[in-house]
């Protein structure tokens, strides 16, 4: 069986206008596609922007047991964007599509495994006669994942299936969204305010009336101290706010003092499996996470579930096959509200169905806490490598316990992520307390 994974981590619908990003953001987005290399078997065909670093190659698939020699990569010539991202350009190229049908012995693959199933996605899967082999072509191939990835769909979806959300509203000209802020500060709420297609909290800002918020899911807060100064901020900000008027933008109550939690699906035609439940690390947006989510009881994670499987199935039935994230907070006063579904592979789907029960085999699935998170600052993939090594923090296959480097991001800012496995949190926090000496300048 040959899947063909495609690592096109980078996509308008989840950060925006590509054109915008830095170049060190771009080159961070090609770096994070070959974490793809997680989810490849033997035999398997990658589409990545770049090469993988064969330090990095050989570090995965020695991890997962596969056969690096049996991998085939294929790279696009470069796009309108360069090197560093999987532009919809660089997929259509007809040189490309020459190359990949060659690699896959003129047949079509068994299966295709992307980041996210946009249209150009399944413009090359139907270029490669593989309809059949995209979960969910039908739906993604009319532009579903759109659907079901907007922040404005999500409220509506989510208030269909009776799921619980943050009170708010969705809209589209600046004095709805006047009126929709003004009256949550007069209820002396504070505010977010999120773009209809970001990600990991960077299309989001927490707005307040009189300050003194500590910034989560949002990069800064912006204090707003009458209605003027909301008119004022809505002038200003409106382009950004709405992705050139081309969106629409939510407005919802902010609570302080939450975590985030979320509960992780794999979608198919019969049904939902549960793939895991954990809690993102904000500082003061997203930078990690770990799993199982540590701060819920039992009862909140029941109350986590039973919706979000309400949400899930409402997915199901409109047609979208694959990876969904449903993510909600979880207030001071106990209640669970979602904000959100991601439609794709998110930034833990490789330690829920490679770490958790392929790299620690399926018989301790339950038994370990993971702990990943990003920006420790290295020399080099290599050094990190070997000095988790020599400081006996390296995973160790018999103990199922030990340090992963999930993603090497050192050709972009200088960093890896890592995740800490552990028999309990705080053994895998001790691990990453371990990291701060051992990589001697730390997260930056």
């Amino acid at each position: 069986m040959t899947t063909l994974i495609i690592g096109n981590s980078r996509t308008s619908e989840m950060v925006g206008d590509l054109a915008a990003l830095t170049p060190v953001q771009l080159r961070g987005g090609g770096c994070v596609a070959q974490r793809m290399l997680w989810f490849a078997r033997d035999g398997d065909v990658l589409v990545l922007p770049f090469a993988p670093p064969p330090e990095y190659l050989s570090y995965v698939t020695g991890m997962t047991g596969t056969d690096a020699a049996s991998l085939t990569v294929v790279v696009p010539a470069p796009g309108s964007l360069g090197t560093d991202v999987l532009s919809p350009d660089r997929l259509s190229d007809p040189g490309f599509l020459d190359q990949l049908r060659h690699a896959l012995g003129n047949r079509p693959p068994d299966e295709i495994l992307a980041v996210y199933k946009d249209i150009p996605v399944t413009g090359l899967a139907r270029a490669l006669a593989a309809e059949a082999a995209l979960p969910g072509y039908p739906f993604s191939a009319q532009a579903g994942d759109a659907l079901v990835n907007s922040k404005a769909g999500f409220r509506a979806l989510a208030a269909g299936a009776g799921v619980p959300i943050a009170p708010g509203t969705v809209v589209t000209r600046p004095e709805e969204a006047l009126d929709a802020i003004t009256d949550l500060f007069d209820r002396g709420h504070d505010v977010m305010v999120k773009l209809e297609f970001n990600g990991g909290g960077f299309g989001n800002e927490i707005l307040s009336l009189t300050g003194g918020v500590a910034p989560a899911g949002a990069p800064r807060v912006v204090v707003l101290p009458d209605r003027a100064a909301v008119s004022a901020y809505l002038e200003q900000r409106w382009e950004w706010l709405t992705a050139g008027r081309a969106n629409r933008l939510v407005v919802e109550r902010f609570f302080p003092g939450s975590t985030t939690v979320y509960a992780e699906f794999l979608i198919g035609d019969e049904g939902a499996r549960l793939i895991g439940v954990g809690e993102l690390l904000m500082e003061p947006v997203a930078i990690g996470a770990v799993l199982p989510a540590q701060t819920i009881d039992p009862q909140t994670r029941a109350e986590l579930l039973d919706a979000a499987r309400r949400l899930v199935e409402s997915l199901r039935v409109l047609g979208y096959r694959g990876v969904v994230s449903a993510d909600a907070i979880h207030t001071p006063d106990g209640q669970v509200l979602f904000t959100e579904t991601n439609c794709r592979l998110t930034g833990s789907t490789h330690v829920h169905l490679v770490l958790d029960g392929r790299v620690v085999d399926a018989g301790h699935r339950e038994k370990r806490v993971f702990l990943e998170r990003g920006g420790w600052a290295v020399p080099s993939f290599t050094a990190a490598v070997g000095r988790l090594a020599a400081a006996g923090l390296d995973y160790d296959p018999t103990s199922r316990t030990g340090i992963v480097v999930t993603s090497n991001e050192v050709d972009a800012d200088g960093t890896v992520a890592c995740c800490a496995i552990a028999e309990d949190l705080a053994a895998a926090e001790e691990m990453h307390r371990g990291l701060g000496g051992l990589f001697a300048d730390g997260p930056p």
